[in-house]
């Protein structure tokens, strides 16, 4: 039997400390894409946050994982669960992908694969996202695994020298099986 956490295209796995320049690309590519700024941070900063995540437990249902393309072993991306809330039976979660891999069917099957994981493995009942108004791609994945848009928070975020809107996106776990039934 395969492991749950390899698909047909990636493989979901834990951050390892080398995964530190991917790492830095990504922000680098969020921040040219218009999705966030933040002050610069070191290329030491970067290795040692992916030192301490390459250590670090999941602190309960939180945890990032990294995405490595399976045809080149290389990590193309990030997913995660945060804000995970089990009383509620609710978690957010979040998925960054480098540039040069999007549209590639990546950040689908991380997705559906942490979320398999939230909803049948772990027992939530709802996955929460929050995308930039402006982000058409986000949004378009979000709605192609099933989140439907809750909200929006107009203003809610300054950078770029202006305010932008999140949109809040959920899922709950029955609507996410039906989607995306299990192999």
């Amino acid at each position: 039997m395969a492991s749950f956490w390899t698909g047909e295209r990636v493989r979901l796995r834990g951050i390892e400390p080398e995964d530190w320049t991917a790492l830095m690309r990504f922000a680098a590519d969020e921040e040219r894409l218009g999705d966030l700024v933040q002050p610069p941070r070191s290329a030491e900063g970067y290795r040692v946050r992916a030192k301490e995540q390459a250590v670090a437990g999941p602190d309960g249902d939180v945890f990032t994982l990294a995405i490595e393309a399976l045809d080149t072993g290389e990590m193309v991306g990030a997913v995660g669960s945060q804000h995970a809330d089990a009383g509620a039976g609710r978690f957010e979660y979040g998925i960054t992908m480098g540039a040069e891999h999007r549209r590639r069917g990546y950040a689908t099957e991380a997705a559906v694969t942490l979320l398999r994981f939230m909803f049948a493995e772990r027992r939530f009942h709802k996955c929460e996202a929050r995308v930039f108004a402006h982000n058409e791609a986000s949004l378009s994945l979000q709605r192609r695994l099933g989140l439907v848009e809750e909200g929006r928070l107009r203003d809610h975020v300054f950078f770029a020298g202006k305010h932008h809107d999140i949109v809040v996106m959920g899922v709950l776990a029955d609507e996410f099986a039906h989607l995306h039934p299990a192999g």
